[in-house]
């Protein structure tokens, strides 16, 4: 199972979805899904809703989004270069050097690269001690263009998507990507959800699974669920910090974030099987964090909520996984709705 977890991470990081354009994500998930046999829709909004076992009443929602961090373009310079707005929370440091995709609303790509302004060390001491924001970096597009003129005549404008490239692989276990924050634990919802289809897990409730696609700006679970939602588990990334217990390797269990305590007796209930289970975990606090749990809690949703997630490490950068935490949160998932 842990090559078709990889498969599906993969894919998914592999598909550009900056949040606000995850119009590609969102098809591979209802094609893959509706491949294995289930019949997944999509709120207004585009979520991706998939019915794993349908019911009314102590339903069990567990979400995961497929939105990632990105640009977009803000304005076009003078010199034909692209000045950026960030889509989600990160420094701009985190990208420099990155090459990246934009993508047009008329669907149009144009590769290019991510770097500030006056990049060359040989020519100024900009490298070692200039400010990196939207001021002083730029993307630099693939293209002869050295006008606002001549860029605006490719096709590009304000407000088109900037994607950056994820550099997925997996070296000696661990798995370095962008945007494994959450597409490592889309994909392996997906793999799960593959196993219950093909092995005929029994579940004892309802079961939904909601793939969002505006967590990355706080919005991604406010509204949407399915009827009859009792709980509700974010599964997303595992914080690994200095202070903190969670390492690539475990799984992480939240006991707080920036919005709030998580429910003590659903919370406590995956520490249990957790223990039951020989699952190698950690509980720890999130000071600058958000899920979508909370997000649903927030807007009038009547759930108990919970957060749990495999360590990843570097978040919001270039950042890494083991397949030790997967495989762990996976037989933590598995072993709870089975319950």
């Amino acid at each position: 199972m842990t090559q078709q977890i990889l498969n599906y991470i993969e894919k998914l990081c592999n598909t550009p979805s900056p949040t606000g354009y995850t119009k590609r994500a969102e098809k591979y998930l209802i094609d893959e899904f509706t491949k294995m046999g289930y019949e997944p829709y999509q709120t207004h909004k585009g979520n991706v809703v998939v019915p794993i076992n349908e019911g009314n009443s102590n339903g069990l929602l567990l979400s995961a989004h497929i939105d990632t961090l990105g640009l977009m373009v803000r304005s076009i310079k003078s010199n034909g270069r692209v000045r950026v707005t960030t889509l989600g929370g990160f420094p701009l440091s985190y990208a420099e050097q990155e090459n990246v995709t934009i993508i047009t609303r008329e669907g149009k790509e144009f590769t290019g690269v991510l770097r500030i302004n006056n990049p060359a060390v040989h020519g100024s001491s900009d490298p070692k001690e200039i400010t990196r924001d939207d001021i002083n970096m730029e993307v630099v597009i693939d293209e002869i263009t050295n006008s606002f003129e001549e860029t605006e005549k490719l096709g590009i404008s304000a407000g088109d998507f900037i994607a950056l490239d994820p550099r997925f692989r997996v070296d000696n276990g661990f798995v370095k990507s962008r945007h494994l924050d959450d597409k490592a634990s889309a994909g392996l919802l997906m793999a799960i959800a593959k196993d219950i289809k093909e092995n005929n897990i029994k579940i004892n409730r309802p079961l939904y699974m909601t793939f969002t696609v505006y967590e990355e700006v706080g919005h991604g679970a406010a509204s949407g669920h399915p009827k009859g939602i009792t709980d509700m588990i974010a599964v997303d990334m595992g914080v690994v910090y200095d202070d903190l217990k969670t390492d690539e390797t475990k799984v992480s269990i939240c006991a707080k974030d920036s919005s709030g305590p998580y429910n003590f007796d659903l919370t406590n209930d995956l520490i249990e099987i957790a223990k039951t289970e020989n699952i190698d975990y950690a509980i720890d606090i999130y000071p600058f964090y958000g899920s979508d749990a909370s997000a649903a809690v927030v807007s009038a949703n009547d759930f108990r909520h919970a957060l749990i997630g495999a360590g990843v490490a570097a978040s919001h950068g270039y950042e890494r996984t083991h397949v030790n935490g997967l495989n762990g949160l996976y037989d933590l998932l598995k072993a709870y709705i089975q319950k």
